[in-house]
């Protein structure tokens, strides 16, 4: 009896732990890649609505790689639609890998997860649904190695 208390408090814990841990996150979603093959016609999209636009935010790229992963470095066209249709693209470069060919980020077996800052202090200028595109750009049709992406979006409390 004593033991199942203890078991139930320490999962209480957990989770009061891991809630607190994420309380200024806005948004955060991760789209699996297909086979781990990243086609260059298959993008990642992703739709979150913001209703404050006084708020600032830091908006984050996540992207898991495998040791499959035949570069150092990752380009990504991302494209950004305000619900009045206003858009923005950008090209952006993830590293993967330091110039020694380790990994970079968070691993464990053969995985690895980064999250690169994409934008930081950003104030939405609309109320609303956007919409995030995320494509490879590197030049082959089909890349290896790319498990998932995702984006990340904090409120700012500093």
């Amino acid at each position: 009896m004593y033991d199942l208390l203890k078991l139930k408090l320490f999962c209480a814990c957990l989770v009061i732990l891991f809630v607190s841990c994420d309380q200024d996150v806005a948004y955060e979603e991760n789209i699996a890649i297909p086979d781990g093959k990243w086609n260059r016609h298959n993008i990642a999209e992703f739709r979150t609505e913001i209703g404050d636009t006084l708020q600032p935010y830091n908006v984050y790229i996540n992207v898991r790689n495998t040791g499959k992963y035949p570069k150092s470095n990752l380009y990504l066209f991302v494209t950004t639609t305000a619900p009045g249709g206003a858009y923005m693209r950008d090209t952006v470069e993830c590293i993967l890998a330091d110039p020694s060919g380790q990994w970079r980020g968070k691993g464990f077996g053969s995985v690895w997860q980064n999250r690169f800052p994409y934008r930081k202090h950003v104030r939405f200028a609309e109320e609303g649904i956007y919409k995030i595109e995320v494509e490879q750009a590197m030049r082959l049709e089909d890349l290896p190695g790319i498990k998932d992406v995702g984006i990340r979006i904090e409120k700012v409390t500093d």
